[in-house]
Protein backbone atom coordinates (compact mmCIF):
# COMPACT_ATOMS: atom_id res chain seq x y z
CA UNK A 1 0.00 0.00 0.00
CA UNK A 2 3.02 2.34 0.51
CA UNK A 3 4.16 1.81 -2.81
CA UNK A 4 0.65 2.73 -4.46
CA UNK A 5 1.14 5.93 -2.13
CA UNK A 6 3.96 7.06 -2.97
CA UNK A 7 3.76 6.66 -6.37
CA UNK A 8 0.46 8.65 -6.35
CA UNK A 9 2.07 11.73 -4.91
CA UNK A 10 4.84 11.18 -7.38
CA UNK A 11 2.47 11.11 -10.11
CA UNK A 12 0.41 13.92 -8.68
CA UNK A 13 3.85 16.21 -8.17
CA UNK A 14 4.90 15.65 -11.66
CA UNK A 15 1.10 16.75 -12.75
CA UNK A 16 1.44 19.70 -10.62
CA UNK A 17 4.47 20.54 -11.75
CA UNK A 18 3.73 20.37 -15.59
CA UNK A 19 0.85 22.37 -14.97
CA UNK A 20 2.38 25.10 -12.87
CA UNK A 21 5.70 25.80 -13.61
CA UNK A 22 5.72 27.98 -16.58
CA UNK A 23 8.42 29.91 -18.71
CA UNK A 24 8.85 33.51 -19.89
CA UNK A 25 9.69 36.20 -17.85
CA UNK A 26 8.16 37.40 -14.75
CA UNK A 27 9.01 40.04 -11.89
CA UNK A 28 8.68 38.65 -8.82
CA UNK A 29 7.20 40.28 -5.27
CA UNK A 30 11.12 40.61 -4.81
CA UNK A 31 11.78 42.87 -7.65
CA UNK A 32 13.84 39.95 -8.72
CA UNK A 33 12.93 39.23 -12.85
CA UNK A 34 13.36 35.32 -13.73
CA UNK A 35 12.26 33.25 -16.66
CA UNK A 36 10.64 30.35 -14.25
CA UNK A 37 7.19 31.08 -12.41
CA UNK A 38 5.01 28.82 -10.06
CA UNK A 39 1.77 29.60 -10.81
CA UNK A 40 -0.43 27.68 -8.23
CA UNK A 41 -3.72 28.96 -9.35
CA UNK A 42 -3.11 26.91 -12.47
CA UNK A 43 -3.70 23.82 -10.31
CA UNK A 44 -6.09 25.20 -8.12
CA UNK A 45 -8.43 26.16 -11.04
CA UNK A 46 -8.04 22.70 -12.24
CA UNK A 47 -11.35 20.53 -10.97
CA UNK A 48 -9.34 17.31 -11.65
CA UNK A 49 -6.15 18.33 -10.15
CA UNK A 50 -7.76 20.09 -7.43
CA UNK A 51 -9.76 17.43 -6.72
CA UNK A 52 -6.59 15.16 -6.17
CA UNK A 53 -4.55 17.59 -3.88
CA UNK A 54 -7.88 17.79 -1.86
CA UNK A 55 -8.54 13.73 -1.41
CA UNK A 56 -4.54 13.85 -0.57
CA UNK A 57 -4.68 16.40 2.30
CA UNK A 58 -7.80 15.02 3.35
CA UNK A 59 -5.76 11.96 5.35
CA UNK A 60 -3.13 15.04 7.03
CA UNK A 61 -6.47 16.52 9.14
CA UNK A 62 -6.27 15.78 12.86
CA UNK A 63 -8.99 14.00 14.04
CA UNK A 64 -9.78 16.72 17.24
CA UNK A 65 -10.62 19.12 14.26
CA UNK A 66 -13.93 21.28 14.24
CA UNK A 67 -13.38 23.67 11.54
CA UNK A 68 -11.23 24.11 8.33
CA UNK A 69 -10.04 27.46 7.79
CA UNK A 70 -9.04 28.37 4.18
CA UNK A 71 -6.72 31.24 4.16
CA UNK A 72 -7.37 34.19 1.38
CA UNK A 73 -7.50 34.14 -1.66
CA UNK A 74 -5.36 30.44 -2.28
CA UNK A 75 -6.46 28.67 0.29
CA UNK A 76 -10.57 29.27 -0.49
CA UNK A 77 -10.79 26.62 -3.50
CA UNK A 78 -9.06 23.68 -1.11
CA UNK A 79 -10.63 24.20 1.82
CA UNK A 80 -14.47 24.67 0.03
CA UNK A 81 -13.80 21.25 -1.48
CA UNK A 82 -11.96 19.98 1.87
CA UNK A 83 -14.78 21.21 3.47
CA UNK A 84 -17.67 19.26 0.73
CA UNK A 85 -15.25 15.74 1.07
CA UNK A 86 -14.82 15.75 4.78
CA UNK A 87 -18.59 17.15 5.95
CA UNK A 88 -15.97 19.34 8.09
CA UNK A 89 -17.53 23.47 8.25
CA UNK A 90 -15.10 25.86 6.84
CA UNK A 91 -13.91 29.20 7.69
CA UNK A 92 -12.78 32.04 5.30
CA UNK A 93 -9.95 33.61 7.12
CA UNK A 94 -9.05 36.82 5.23
CA UNK A 95 -5.95 38.59 5.77
CA UNK A 96 -7.07 41.80 7.57
CA UNK A 97 -10.51 42.17 9.02
CA UNK A 98 -13.21 43.80 7.16
CA UNK A 99 -14.18 47.04 7.70
CA UNK A 100 -17.57 47.00 6.76
CA UNK A 101 -20.60 44.95 7.60
CA UNK A 102 -19.76 42.22 9.77
CA UNK A 103 -16.06 43.49 10.74
CA UNK A 104 -14.89 40.12 10.66
CA UNK A 105 -11.74 38.47 9.55
CA UNK A 106 -13.02 34.97 9.55
CA UNK A 107 -15.95 34.05 8.13
CA UNK A 108 -18.53 30.98 8.23
CA UNK A 109 -19.29 29.95 11.84
CA UNK A 110 -18.22 31.45 15.09
CA UNK A 111 -14.46 29.54 15.76
CA UNK A 112 -14.65 30.89 19.28
CA UNK A 113 -13.42 27.62 21.63
CA UNK A 114 -13.12 25.75 18.15
CA UNK A 115 -10.04 23.93 16.91
CA UNK A 116 -9.21 25.40 13.55
CA UNK A 117 -7.04 23.17 10.74
CA UNK A 118 -5.68 26.27 8.47
CA UNK A 119 -5.46 25.15 4.88
CA UNK A 120 -3.91 26.73 2.68
CA UNK A 121 -2.09 26.39 -0.81
CA UNK A 122 1.45 27.17 -1.21
CA UNK A 123 3.67 27.87 1.95
CA UNK A 124 7.27 29.88 1.49
CA UNK A 125 7.68 32.25 4.71
CA UNK A 126 4.84 30.89 6.69
CA UNK A 127 3.86 34.99 7.74
CA UNK A 128 -0.13 34.71 6.27
CA UNK A 129 -0.15 31.52 8.40
CA UNK A 130 1.09 32.80 11.17
CA UNK A 131 -1.03 35.54 10.73
CA UNK A 132 -3.91 34.38 10.49
CA UNK A 133 -3.06 31.87 13.61
CA UNK A 134 -2.39 34.61 15.45
CA UNK A 135 -5.72 36.96 14.74
CA UNK A 136 -7.97 33.00 15.55
CA UNK A 137 -6.11 32.88 18.57
CA UNK A 138 -7.28 36.06 19.84
CA UNK A 139 -10.76 35.04 19.00
CA UNK A 140 -10.15 32.09 21.29
CA UNK A 141 -9.45 29.74 18.74
CA UNK A 142 -7.12 26.50 18.93
CA UNK A 143 -5.05 26.35 15.66
CA UNK A 144 -1.93 24.01 16.15
CA UNK A 145 -2.02 22.47 12.79
CA UNK A 146 -1.79 23.88 8.95
CA UNK A 147 -2.14 21.65 6.06
CA UNK A 148 -0.87 22.82 3.11
CA UNK A 149 -0.98 21.62 -0.94
CA UNK A 150 2.78 22.61 -0.93
CA UNK A 151 5.27 23.37 1.31
CA UNK A 152 8.13 25.61 -0.64
CA UNK A 153 9.88 26.58 2.68
CA UNK A 154 13.86 25.62 3.63
CA UNK A 155 14.63 22.32 5.18
CA UNK A 156 15.96 24.46 8.20
CA UNK A 157 12.63 26.76 8.31
CA UNK A 158 11.76 27.28 12.15
CA UNK A 159 9.45 30.01 12.09
CA UNK A 160 5.85 28.01 11.73
CA UNK A 161 7.13 25.82 14.54
CA UNK A 162 8.59 28.65 16.56
CA UNK A 163 4.46 29.88 17.00
CA UNK A 164 3.10 26.41 18.06
CA UNK A 165 2.20 25.63 13.98
CA UNK A 166 2.73 21.98 12.81
CA UNK A 167 3.15 21.58 8.79
CA UNK A 168 1.49 18.87 7.23
CA UNK A 169 2.15 19.03 3.79
CA UNK A 170 0.49 17.29 0.75
CA UNK A 171 3.91 18.07 -1.49
CA UNK A 172 7.46 19.74 -0.96
CA UNK A 173 9.37 21.90 -3.20
CA UNK A 174 12.03 18.80 -3.52
CA UNK A 175 8.80 16.57 -4.52
CA UNK A 176 8.24 19.25 -7.10
CA UNK A 177 11.55 19.54 -8.34
CA UNK A 178 11.94 15.99 -8.26
CA UNK A 179 9.40 15.54 -10.58
CA UNK A 180 10.33 18.00 -12.86
CA UNK A 181 13.75 16.23 -13.75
Amino acid sequence: MMDTVETDLETLARDIDGCCRIRGTFTLRSGQVTDEYFDKYLFESDPRLLARVVAAMAPLLPADVDLVGGLELGGIPIVTMLSALTGLPALFVRKEAKTYGTLRQAEGGDPRGRTVVLVEDVITTGGAVIDAATALRRLGTRVEVVVCAIDRRPADATRLAAAGIEVRAVLTRADLDAAHR
